[in-house]
C-alpha cells in the first residue's frame, strides 16, 4: 500500500499562516473540493516472457542423422526442412509390402474371377453348380480381397514412416536449441526418444503474470495494461488476451496473459517485465484527497462551511489510490475538506478557505 502521509509543503504552507496571525484574524487553510471520480488501485506485478509455442522436434523413425540444416538462432518457416534420417530397412520394409500387395492383388483377382463365373453359371442352371462350391468361391473372394486391403494398408504406413525420415518444422519460428549433428544414432520410442532442436514461435511473446485472488473478479480479457520491460525501460500497452480462470491452491494466485508483438525478435523469453493494471475500479465514486484524513483508525476530516466555520466530520472509506480515499459516507458532493497539516486548525474555529486545485490528488 502507497505511504498515505505525503504532506505537500504547498499545502502546509496554507496553515502555518494560522500560527503568525492573531488571534483575532482569520488564518488561511488550504481546502480541497469533495468530487466525483473515476477511482481505481494500480497494481504492479512482475511477469515473464515466454514463447507463443514452443516444442521439441523427436524423430518418428529410428536411424541415423543424414544432415541437419538448421542451427540455433536460425529463423524457419513451417514446412522448412530442418534434418534428414537415414534409415535403409525402411526402403526394404516398403518394397517388400509393394511386392506383397501385388501377389494379394492378383490373388484377389483370380477368386473374384472364379466367384463371377461360378455365379453367372449358377443363374442359367441351379443344378449345375453345387451351393457348397459357389458359398466356397464366395468366402476365397473375400479372403483375398481382405488380405489385398491389408497389403495396401502396409504400403502406406512404411510410405509414411519413410516420410517421416524428413523432419520438417511445424510452425514459423527459431530454432533456440540443437541437440544433435549429423552421423547420430537417433532412437525412437520409450526413454531412448532423442530431441533433434527445440523450435520456439518468438514473433509472438506470451506475458504471464500471477493475479492475487483479492482482485481475481476484476480481470477481463481485452482489459487494457501497461507493461514496462525491466532491461530497456520501454513501456507499451497491451490488452489481457487470456486468464487460467482457476486460483492456484499453492500460490493463491491466477495466471493471467498478455500478447506481445516481437516481430523485430528484439524481445527474447525468459526476460522480465512489470504489468501495471486497474483494479477495483470505482466508477463516478466520492473522492477525497489523503490528505484530508486525519487518521485511519479513527478516520475523520476537517470541513469548512460556505460560513467558513470548520466542523470535524466521520467518514466511512473505501479504496484507497495513490492520491485519494472513495467515501461511503460522512461527506457530500462539493464539501470543502481541510488538507496538509491541520495542527493550526481545531472545530469551531473560522478559517478563510483557499481552494488548492484537485489535479494534485489525481
Amino acid at each position: 500500500m502507497n505511504k498515505r502521509y505525503i504532506v505537500c509543503i504547498a499545502l502546509a504552507s496554507f496553515v502555518s499562516l494560522a500560527a503568525v496571525r492573531g488571534d483575532d484574524e482569520v488564518p488561511t487553510v488550504a481546502v480541497a473540493r469533495v468530487a466525483r471520480r473515476d477511482l481505481f488501485q494500480k497494481l504492479t506485478i512482475q511477469g515473464e516472457l515466454r514463447p507463443y509455442q514452443e516444442v521439441e522436434l523427436h524423430a518418428m523413425v529410428s536411424g541415423y542423422i543424414q544432415r541437419i540444416v538448421v542451427d540455433i538462432g536460425d529463423r524457419v518457416k513451417a514446412g522448412d526442412l530442418i534434418a534428414v534420417i537415414v534409415a535403409p530397412e525402411l526402403n526394404d520394409e516398403l518394397a517388400h509390402a509393394i511386392a506383397a500387395k501385388e501377389q494379394a492383388t492378383a490373388n484377389h483377382s483370380i477368386a473374384h474371377l472364379d466367384f463371377t463365373r461360378l455365379t453367372d453359371a449358377s443363374r442359367g442352371n441351379t443344378n449345375l453348380i453345387a451351393p457348397q462350391e459357389l458359398d466356397s468361391a464366395k468366402a476365397r473372394d473375400r479372403a483375398t480381397g481382405a488380405a489385398e486391403a491389408a497389403a495396401i494398408a502396409d504400403v502406406s504406413k512404411y510410405t509414411t514412416l519413410l516420410g517421416y525420415s524428413r523432419i520438417t518444422a511445424p510452425f514459423d519460428g527459431v530454432i533456440t536449441a540443437r541437440m544433435v549433428d549429423p552421423g547420430a544414432l537417433i532412437q525412437t520410442g520409450g526413454s531412448q526418444s532423442t530431441s533433434l532442436v527445440r523450435l520456439s514461435e518468438n514473433n509472438i511473446l506470451r506475458l504471464d503474470f500471477p493475479v492475487s485472488v483479492s482482485y481475481v473478479e476484476d480481470i477481463s480479457v481485452g482489459e487494457e495494461v501497461e507493461v514496462k520491460f525491466d532491461g530497456s525501460g520501454a513501456t507499451l500497452k497491451a490488452p489481457i488476451s487470456r486468464f487460467s480462470r482457476r486460483v492456484d491452491m499453492a500460490t493463491r494466485t491466477m495466471r493471467t496473459e498478455v500478447e506481445i508483438a516481437n516481430s523485430d525478435l528484439h524481445l527474447i523469453p525468459g526476460m522480465y517485465a512489470t504489468v501495471v493494471l486497474n483494479a477495483s475500479p470505482r466508477p463516478g465514486a466520492l473522492a477525497v484527497p489523503v490528505e484530508a484524513i486525519g487518521s485511519l483508525e479513527n478516520p475523520s476530516v476537517y470541513v469548512v462551511s460556505p460560513d467558513g466555520m470548520v466542523s470535524e466530520h466521520s467518514v466511512k472509506l473505501g479504496v484507497e489510490t495513490p492520491g485519494s480515499f472513495e467515501v461511503l459516507g460522512g461527506l457530500e458532493a462539493g464539501d470543502l475538506v481541510v488538507v496538509g497539516n491541520r495542527s493550526g486548525v481545531h472545530p469551531g474555529q473560522k478559517v478563510e478557505p483557499k481552494v488548492v486545485s484537485t489535479s494534485l490528488y489525481q
